[in-house]
């Protein structure tokens, strides 16, 4: 089976970084916000009820950080390892903010990304960096034929699960996304087990 794994939401518990520093830098400038779990979206300035703009000079400050220290989720590599082991191929699909681009920073951003998968001691067989973002990776999965995609961003999730299962990592902006191709995940583990059910029912029908 070809697994693919997106990193920001999955691999990383982006949401809670983002509420944490978010709130930490909109008290220290000044800014003001109101947390609307509700409305709570993919894009945090959403949730949080402050400017896009305000969001974006967050991340200008803190995404090195966000890249070099945050901790992946718990049992992470320890799942994808097992995974691996067991004869899966492990594609590591992302579309972190600035990667795409083709200059200087851009090649900074993504030798962040790939030290950091060396630190978390997580393995794969291919790191792709999403370009056709309009697209919600659907370009990535048909060139690498991928089998099952593991997603947070509820636009991916909708798009892809018209075209191949998809396992939702639950978040409080995903919950909303519900249909016969989407199997939602709490946990590592969880992915583990779920994926080894869909294993089993595919040979029974062999």
């Amino acid at each position: 089976m070809r697994i693919g794994i997106d990193i920001d939401g999955v691999l990383t518990n982006v949401e809670q970084f983002t509420i944490d520093y978010l709130t930490k830098y909109c008290v220290e400038n000044e800014i003001e916000y109101h947390i609307d779990l509700e409305k709570s979206d993919y894009d945090a300035f959403k949730t949080l009820n402050i400017t896009e703009k305000q969001e974006d000079e967050f991340w200008n400050k803190y995404i090195e950080f966000y890249a070099t220290k945050e901790q992946a989720r718990p049992f992470a590599s320890e799942v994808i390892k097992k995974l691996k082991e067991e004869g899966n191929e492990i594609y590591i699909i992302t579309a972190r903010w600035l990667s795409n681009r083709e200059d200087k920073l851009g090649e900074h951003m993504r030798n962040l990304v790939k030290n950091w998968l060396k630190e978390q001691n997580i393995i794969y067989d291919k790191l792709i960096f999403s370009k056709a973002k309009n697209e919600r990776k659907k370009e990535e999965i048909e060139e690498y034929k991928i089998d099952v995609m593991i997603e947070d961003n509820p636009n991916n999730i909708k798009e892809l699960s018209k075209y191949l299962q998809v396992f939702c990592y639950d978040t409080s902006y995903n919950r909303n996304c519900k249909n016969n191709n989407i199997i939602r995940c709490f946990s590592w583990y969880d992915i583990y087990k779920k994926l080894k059910e869909i294993k089993k029912k595919e040979e029974e029908k062999c």
